[in-house]
């Protein structure tokens, strides 16, 4: 686990760099997922960085696709393209646009409309199941997102079909652009909606490590009906300029941020 705290530091300050070299980003979610991807990515996922297409490959839907610096950083530090790269973000030419894009080796979906990237996961999921392939396919969700009609079409379509290859989650930070959540549109009962549409259900501490990797294999071991694992988190994790703070959804952030951020988290010197 030593190794894997720090793969989650990497991946908020890489994705953190991302953001820098282009001066303001969606700072509060990138950092809230941060430690979701380094356990996908670093224990649970089956990825190839030399195969990106490779047909077994488990899938990732970043349905908040703002967040994509996040993914980015975990992309490039299992390899699939260079670290250096992420410091293209949003510039002319880049394979690294502000929001997930299939233009990115290890993107498999494009995403960024809030809400169809439920779609697209039990989409996928339902045909990985018909071609017998034992890829699974795992969603990540806002909980500002959830506003959105579409995630409960999309929940109560895998639980008609008893798509047991889809792992969902939602990043439970509390807030979304316009406010906390509560005040603009209250989904504080997440787990109990899920349960009353089919779903396996689990709510962890977001930010602990062990804790969200034996929920993904007691998820793992749920046969025959879709999961949700929800992430209770904090928006801006890990950065005092954030942390805890109201309207964090997207701030400037600068290279002298950047080496404040490297300080709190553990990495100076490393």
């Amino acid at each position: 686990m030593k190794s894997l705290y720090k793969f989650a530091k990497l991946i908020r300050y890489h994705s953190m760099e991302c953001i820098a070299s282009c001066g303001s980003g969606h700072v509060g979610g990138v950092l809230s997922i941060a430690d979701l991807l380094a356990v996908l990515y670093g224990k649970i996922m089956n990825i190839d960085s030399s195969n990106p297409l490779w047909e077994e490959r488990d899938r990732l839907v970043m349905s908040k696709g703002h967040c994509g610096p996040a993914l980015y950083a975990a992309l490039a530090l299992k390899g699939f393209f260079p670290i250096e790269e992420l410091r293209t973000l949003n510039q002319n030419g880049t394979r690294l646009p502000s929001h997930c894009n299939t233009l990115t080796p290890g993107v498999d979906f494009s995403t960024g409309s809030l809400g169809q990237g439920a779609s697209l996961a039990v989409g996928v999921a339902l045909a990985l199941k018909k071609k017998n392939n034992p890829a699974r396919t795992f969603l990540i969700l806002g909980d500002g997102e959830c506003n959105e009609g579409q995630i409960w079409e999309s929940a109560m379509f895998a639980a008609h079909y008893g798509l047991d290859n889809i792992i969902a989650f939602v990043d439970q930070n509390k807030q979304q652009l316009d406010g906390d959540t509560r005040d603009v549109m209250s989904m504080e009962n997440l787990e109990e909606s899920f349960l009353s549409f089919g779903w396996f259900v689990k709510k962890v501490a977001g930010h602990n490590l062990e804790k969200i990797e034996e929920a993904i294999l007691n998820a793992i071991e749920n046969k025959g009906k879709p999961s949700l694992i929800v992430l209770d988190t904090i928006k801006g994790k890990g950065w005092t300029g954030a942390e805890g703070k109201p309207k964090v959804h997207h701030l400037p952030f600068t290279e002298k941020d950047l080496e404040i951020l490297k300080n709190e988290i553990g990495l100076l010197g490393d």
